[in-house]
């Protein structure tokens, strides 16, 4: 990740994605217990999904590269009193942590990607899950209208970037809870279940 990730958690102002809890999705996998056992959060931000993992019971490791929001990602596991690892770490080189989780999660971080980027994303995630694992990925949706906000995906795009050694077992629509974006506080959203 770049600087420019950085400067977005110092500017003034609230940044859309970042709405100080969880995503209802990613709350419901929690209640139905599939956020459990070692659980990577690629591209944490501020870490409030790794934090709900956590409060399951999941031993959890947080990865961004924005150091800025590390910092705020440590100090609410610090006055939560809930135990997690948070890192600043490139998500497209995950592999260099040396570690391997049985769940990944993805709430917003692959459709930030170029095509090409996005293939070295799907590798780095391959290199640190299990046999068995899941990943939970939450992306921006083509049904969202409009043009603001992130490139939209479309379910053909997430099933092609994971054709080789994966298995794509559901794409559902969902829909993410953003900051108040031109009057709206929900975008579309794909959120998909991916096996390795």
């Amino acid at each position: 990740m770049t600087a420019s990730w950085d400067d977005s958690y110092t500017a003034t102002g609230p940044r859309p994605w970042d709405i100080g809890r969880p995503q209802p999705a990613f709350g419901r996998l929690a209640e139905a217990g599939l956020l459990s056992g070692e659980v990577l959060d690629s591209g944490c931000g501020t870490g409030e999904q790794a934090l709900l993992a956590a409060a399951h019971g999941a031993k959890v490791t947080g990865i961004d590269g924005a150091p800025t929001a590390i910092e705020q990602a440590r100090r609410k596991s610090a006055e939560r009193g809930l135990p997690a690892r948070f890192e600043v770490g490139d998500v497209l080189d995950l592999g260099a942590l040396g570690l391997e989780f049985d769940t990944i999660i993805d709430s917003g971080v692959f459709h930030v990607f170029s095509d090409s980027d996005r293939l070295r994303y799907v590798a780095s995630l391959a290199a640190v899950l299990r046999p068995g694992g899941t990943c939970y990925l939450m992306c921006f949706s083509d049904r969202q209208p409009g043009e603001f906000g992130p490139r939209r995906v479309s379910q053909d795009e997430l099933r092609a970037a994971f054709s080789d050694g994966w298995r794509v077992e559901s794409i559902v629509a969902d829909t993410f809870d953003v900051n108040p974006i031109e009057g709206n506080t929900r975008a579309a959203a794909w959120l998909a279940t991916i096996r390795r």
